[in-house]
């Protein structure tokens, strides 16, 4: 019987497909931060919604779904939980009585905390043996891939 290669070696390795290439990294960086802030019992997803909410308070399901690449109905789901958790809380927006508000409370802020301790150590992992300028390309290469192909 023949097997696939292991991660690294043939097409899954630098003779692969970039966007083959893409998506088995972002699958390995997956799993293990599934397995990082599963020990604090949060979710990527969750974690996501957390990052995004701090860095934008405010901000609506909708608008949570786009920026945290995920479906409206997920998102639903998380704040839902996050919210029975105290981690986050709503308001109604001012102008639009209708579309809610979400932000984080002190719990969700410390949860968040935890979390990006663990997020940090998997970046810490990623950008390994990499020198800074060509991280800053990496991450220039990673947003320009991004905004391009969002738009084609």
């Amino acid at each position: 019987m023949i097997r696939p290669p292991p991660p690294g070696q043939g097409k899954r390795g630098e003779q692969g497909y970039l966007a083959y290439l893409l998506r088995q990294a972002q699958a390995a960086t997956r799993l293990t931060m599934e397995r990082a802030l599963g020990k604090l019992g949060v979710t990527p997803p969750q974690f996501v919604v957390l990052t995004m909410l701090r860095a934008y308070p405010g901000l609506s399901g909708a608008d949570l779904a786009r920026v945290a690449l995920l479906t409206p109905q997920t998102v639903g789901i998380i704040i839902r939980n996050l919210e029975r958790d105290g981690a986050i809380r709503k308001t109604p927006h001012p102008v639009h009585g209708r579309v809610l508000q979400w932000t984080l409370t002190r719990r969700g802020t410390a949860l968040l905390e935890k979390c990006r301790r663990h997020a940090r150590a998997v970046d810490r992992q990623l950008a390994k043996g990499l020198p800074p300028k060509a991280e800053l390309i990496v991450r220039r290469w990673l947003s320009k891939i991004a905004t391009e192909l969002q738009d084609s």
